[in-house]
């Protein structure tokens, strides 16, 4: 970072979203450490009423729009690092990457935008790298949860059996939420992209499209497309929306930490389902959805009479009702069964996301000061510092079960 002496930790730019406003409840009853911080964003009205619903009137405000690059400067000079929930992020969010790529201010957002993160690294990957700037995208649900989960798996391995374990199957065990507004916008829009760039479909079914330059991965990845029952895990599974994004910045990861897991490494994720009728039809539910999304009539249809619009969401009883569990499995060197897991105490998307964006954009201002700039995920970059602060500020936790 360039700042010497920045006024704020963090700031939360689109304080006002529905992911911004949860942040601002959780950071208005968190005690646990002493944190300089603000809020921003294109409306001051909606600010202030954010504040006073928090009883936070003593939290300074900054105005600035997503395409202000004057503003945005102005905000970044501020503070050590810069929460990003301004999404579709393809649409809304690349403004104040270039502006913290170029001050050297660091930044996380909750990105589950693979063409968009990849967009970015192209354009900024260098200027972040020369400036100090320490960017981390996918810092929520995505892909917090397989990033680390991956990353204690093969630790584990490693300290176990000298030896990284070569596949890891990642199953989501039990998801309990709902769906925000602001990601079904960014998950039509980039059905909407692909539909017309013949070249962004490609790019999106390769696994390794994140990857560093000069990657040497070259396996073969399982993609998940139908419902089938899974011997070794003894389970039925389905297809895993959120396997095109997690999957590919859990082999950056691997890329960024100089092929840790292996040049090999095969890494997968679905949902299990208790019965094959139940896989069946999640997964033909699903494919229809993305069939019809594909349409521009019916998307637009679906976005403006069916589906969750931006700043809505699932209720607060739904959020603190909500949890996750996801498990890891695999097969180490020396022949043993090995499970971590992940678990997360609410609504994964919006309850839990809250939580561990916030504490991923606090780890990277308080404990990772010898971390270089550039493009970054939260396993290569935040790691352990990140899974114990998880655990004891945000109810997520990661463990091994073998």
């Amino acid at each position: 970072m360039s700042q010497d002496s920045p006024r704020y930790d963090i700031i939360i730019y689109g304080a006002t979203s529905f992911v911004g406003q949860i942040m601002l409840e959780y950071l208005a009853q968190y005690s646990d450490e002493p944190i300089k911080w603000a809020i921003a964003g294109r409306n001051e009205q909606k600010l202030i009423t954010a504040k006073d619903a928090n009883q936070l009137a003593h939290i300074s405000h900054i105005i600035a729009d997503a395409d202000d690059e004057a503003a945005l400067r102005a905000m970044c000079a501020q503070t050590k690092v810069i929460i990003s929930t301004v999404g579709p992020y393809a649409l809304y969010g690349e403004t104040l990457v270039k502006v913290c790529a170029e001050t050297g201010t660091d930044y996380c957002d909750l990105t589950g935008e693979p063409q968009w993160i990849k967009a970015m690294l192209d354009k900024y990957e260098a200027t972040a790298k020369a400036s100090g700037a320490r960017i981390i995208n996918s810092a929520g649900f995505d892909s917090i949860p397989s990033d680390l989960g991956v990353y204690a798996l093969q630790q584990h391995a490693i300290e176990t059996t000298g030896k990284p374990a070569s596949q890891i199957k990642m199953r989501v065990r039990k998801l309990k939420g709902g769906a925000s507004g602001g990601t079904i916008a960014s998950m039509l829009n980039v059905v909407e992209e692909a539909g017309n760039n013949p070249q962004l479909r490609k790019l999106l079914v390769n696994p390794y499209v994140l990857c560093p330059d000069g990657h040497t991965f070259t396996q073969r990845q399982t993609n998940h497309k139908k419902a089938q029952y899974e011997e070794d895990t003894q389970m039925w599974i389905m297809p895993f929306i959120m396997a095109a994004i997690n999957e590919r910045i859990v082999h950056r990861t691997n890329g960024l930490l100089h092929n840790q897991y292996g040049e090999q490494f095969l890494y997968d994720e679905a949902m299990s389902a208790k019965k094959g009728i139940q896989a069946w039809g999640m997964t033909l539910g699903l494919g229809a959805f993305m069939l019809g999304a594909s349409f521009k009539p019916i998307r637009n249809l679906l976005a403006k009479h069916v589906l969750p619009k931006p700043g809505e969401g699932p209720s607060k009883a739904e959020q603190l009702n909500g949890s996750f569990d996801m498990r890891f499995y695999s097969t180490l060197d020396n022949g043993s069964k090995v499970v971590a897991q992940v678990t997360g105490d609410r609504d994964p998307g919006y309850g839990s996301t809250a939580k561990m964006l916030t504490q991923a954009a606090l780890c990277l201002s308080k404990d990772v000061p010898d971390l270089a700039g550039g493009f970054w995920t939260p396993a290569a970059a935040l790691n352990q510092p990140l899974m114990d602060r998880l655990a004891q500020h945000a109810g997520v936790n990661v463990t091994i079960m073998d």
